[in-house]
């Protein structure tokens, strides 16, 4: 199958061409780690980041307020075995977010991508996300400061537009070109559609065609399969997986099986219980360095780990109940030992 397997984002190789796609509460170090560690993703993400918490964090420290560095850095963490590893920045005043990116240039990134995408209201409200989409001159002012601010490669990714009615993806695109960003990634979908109705990969395709600079395509991506499809309608120079990573993190894997084979391992029932207990292990050694409490994380990846699973939904209405760690592993063994026992 004829698809890319590496881009660059300046100086910077991307391969194979299939990264991560920066998400809210699962794209912690982790998580990412399982996905580097399983093999076939070429570049992980943070999940996205204020900028403005970013400054504050950095303050208290200096000044000895805190110590040790707070949530914002916590975000930020990442370990050595994760590169190439870029940092997702949000905010809307530019010369703020050239302050943070500054930063993370200095916590020693790969490179920064910046969130023009977020659909949800709190951070649309606020200016920052896909409602920076409704202001162009507001978005070349934005990656004009962080582009200045830094050397290490800089990308951005965003969706098609506001609504049907004010799509505005190529002309993004083409301020990001010009600026001298390394890249750009777009989710095929505008604000208004949330996660809904299906991602309009022809976007995809004109973005393609309206600018020199890589692109990568985002959206329904689900499966080996989809990814390929996304490439051959796209002519994309990477894809960028999200929502599929969380349930099945092989996906990287099972990509590279299918390109150069035209099949993929399906994981088993044991291979996910195995999965599970390894993440379980790396959250309580990792505890510290991890925004938000580890009972949340257990819950929310036994839930995302068992979909498709056999009987899955009598796990998740177990986890739902427990109040501990201790609890939370308690029931995934014991629905796994069953699973299991009766397979045999």
């Amino acid at each position: 199958m004829e698809v890319p397997q590496k881009l660059h984002f300046g100086a910077l190789e991307i391969a194979p061409a299939v990264t991560l796609a920066p998400m809210a509460g699962v794209t912690d170090t982790v998580f990412r780690r399982f996905i580097r560690g399983l093999g076939g993703c070429g570049l992980i993400m943070t999940e996205f980041t204020s900028s403005h918490g970013i400054l504050a964090e950095e303050k208290r420290r200096e000044t000895g307020r805190t110590k040790r560095r707070g949530p914002q850095f916590n975000y930020l963490y990442f370990e050595e075995d994760e590169h190439p590893i870029a940092a997702q920045l949000f905010g809307s005043d530019p010369k703020i977010l050239g302050e943070a990116a500054r930063v993370v240039e200095d916590a020693g990134f790969d490179a920064i991508d910046m969130n023009f995408g977020c659909p949800v209201k709190k951070v649309v409200k606020c200016n920052g996300g896909s409602g920076l989409l409704r202001d162009l001159p507001l978005i070349r002012e934005i990656l004009e400061s962080v582009r200045s601010a830094v050397s290490i490669p800089f990308t951005c990714k965003f969706r098609t537009g506001w609504d049907d009615s004010e799509i505005v993806c190529c002309e993004v695109g083409k301020i990001a070109e010009d600026v001298g960003l390394q890249g750009v990634a777009l989710h095929g979908r505008t604000r208004a559609q949330g996660y809904s109705g299906e991602a309009d990969w022809d976007w995809i395709a004109r973005l393609k065609d309206s600018v020199s600079i890589p692109v990568l395509g985002n959206g329904d991506v689900f499966s080996p399969e989809d990814c390929v499809r996304m490439f051959e309608h796209t002519k994309c120079d990477g894809v960028m997986i999200g929502r599929a990573a969380a349930s099945n993190p092989w996906i990287f894997r099972q990509i590279q099986q299918f390109v150069s084979s035209g099949a993929y391992d399906e994981p088993t029932e044991a291979d996910r219980y195995q999965m599970i207990r390894d993440y379980y292990a790396l959250l309580v050694e990792k505890e510290d360095k991890l925004t938000g409490e580890i009972t949340g994380k257990m819950k929310q990846f036994a839930t995302y780990f068992s979909r498709g699973v056999r009987n899955g939904k009598v796990l998740r209405s177990a986890i739902y109940k427990c109040r501990t760690p201790e609890e939370v592993q308690s029931e995934v063994e014991q629905f796994f030992e069953t699973q299991l026992g009766e397979a045999a």
